[in-house]
């Protein structure tokens, strides 16, 4: 952790991004191309004045910028520059248009290692905690915009009940660890997500010595839940607390990754934000701030 991060000058975490690109992101991703494209590309050929950059730059002006390639700069470091300058003048889906599209390059006509090239990106999307990643040759979303609303309105949800501060604190340090850009926790994040959940059922079954299982089934003698969520969630606590779950003593080799920690923290936030509705509804108290 960076010392302005200790001191809390700057975020330790930031929100997946999904529509936008903030410029360490960005910056990343032009990192990437540079390092795994651009700068391998041969720029002079004793022999022949069609280089590989050259082929690469009529590929990219006649079938991405869809421009006359007569308009490509003749000296290599303007080319570049012009790339460049594009880029970083691109919207964030254009960006990830380039990327998809250099991905699908003929192989034969611009020789670079594409498994690299990918694998560079993915790390470099998850490092900086963007919402898509490479799967074969196409960049697809792994979380959406819905997703992200369902945990930003069961932290603001929670934060607006005293009696819910807890699950407030679980929620936050979910999302922290899931998206701690240096040292990302999963195995804690599904466990401080799990937590947030049993928090808010123990203050509506009004009971702090319940588990989840027990003040569900309070709970459902309160206000209606649908006995297929109380199920399912009662089946999720018993993966996260049985002997080999998550919530059991930490195992040395931990075998959660981001998809699970993901699945976890949106589906607990869902479920947090139906119970607060289910509590309003049917008359329960949770004394707000």
């Amino acid at each position: 952790m960076k010392f302005s991060q200790r001191i809390g000058k700057t975020p330790i975490t930031k929100i997946i991004q999904i529509e936008s690109l903030d410029p360490e992101l960005r910056n990343g991703i032009w990192n990437v191309l540079k390092i795994c494209l651009i700068d391998n590309l041969e720029k002079q050929d004793r022999y022949s004045s069609v280089t590989e950059f050259n082929v690469f730059c009529k590929i990219l002006w006649a079938y991405f910028y869809k421009l006359p390639i007569d308009t490509i700069p003749s000296n290599y470091y303007n080319a570049e520059s012009y790339i460049r300058e594009v880029y970083f003048a691109s919207k964030w889906f254009e960006v990830y248009d380039l990327l998809e599209f250099i991905a699908n390059l003929d192989q034969k006509s611009v020789r670079f290692n594409l498994e690299i090239f990918k694998n560079f990106c993915n790390i470099t999307f998850e490092k900086e905690n963007s919402g898509y990643r490479f799967i074969d040759n196409n960049i697809s979303p792994i979380t959406n915009v819905t997703e992200i609303n369902e945990i930003e309105d069961a932290i603001n949800n929670s934060d607006h009940f005293t009696a819910l501060t807890g699950a407030n604190i679980h929620l936050k340090n979910s999302l922290e660890k899931i998206s701690n850009k240096n040292n990302p926790d999963y195995r804690n994040s599904i466990k401080e997500s799990i937590s947030a959940v049993e928090s808010v059922t123990k203050k509506i079954s009004d009971n702090k010595n319940d588990t989840l299982g027990g003040a569900l089934d309070k709970i459902k003698g309160k206000t209606k839940i649908h006995p297929s969520l109380e199920r399912g969630f009662k089946q999720i606590y018993g993966y996260t607390s049985d002997s080999d779950g998550i919530r059991h003593a930490l195992a040395d080799e931990p075998n959660c990754d981001f998809e699970d920690a993901k699945f976890m923290l949106v589906s607990c936030s869902a479920f947090i934000n139906y119970l607060i509705s289910k509590a309003n509804k049917a008359g329960i108290t949770l004394d707000k701030k």
